[in-house]
């Protein structure tokens, strides 16, 4: 994805050029992702990032959806890969909108996850 996509970087938050230092490695006869030392560093700890939201249901209010680096540009495709994309599970309602949100949470990494994401943030909550 061209940098120009993503939103402007704001101190504290999590980076999505950092997220992106994963490469696909193959195991046991299956390619999954090896991550960089800063990735794995953030395994179970809370973080603060921003995307954009793309709902997984019907509703103008989400508990699980995906946060993805640059915005959308089709209902139906992902704008990025796997690496630029977190399913998110909030403590409560999110407004789903058009705009870049910003939330907080705790950040699993997925070592090799059965959907093939990369990263899950767990307890979001909305950052002011």
């Amino acid at each position: 994805m061209p940098p120009s996509q993503f939103l402007p970087e704001k101190p504290g938050f999590t980076s999505w050029r950092t997220l992106g230092q994963v490469e696909l490695v193959k195991k046991d006869r299956k390619m999954v992702p090896a991550f960089a030392q800063v990735v794995t560093a953030l395994d179970g700890k809370a973080i603060k990032v921003q995307g954009f939201m793309m709902p997984l249901d019907i509703g103008d209010k989400q508990r699980r959806f995906l946060l993805v680096a640059a915005p959308p540009h089709c209902s139906f495709c992902l704008p990025a890969g796997p690496d630029a994309m977190i399913e998110v599970r909030a403590k409560s309602d999110v407004r789903y909108g058009f705009d870049a949100v910003a939330l907080s949470g705790t950040l699993q990494v997925l070592k090799d996850d059965p959907a093939g994401l990369y990263y899950r943030l767990v307890d979001a909550v909305p950052v002011p």
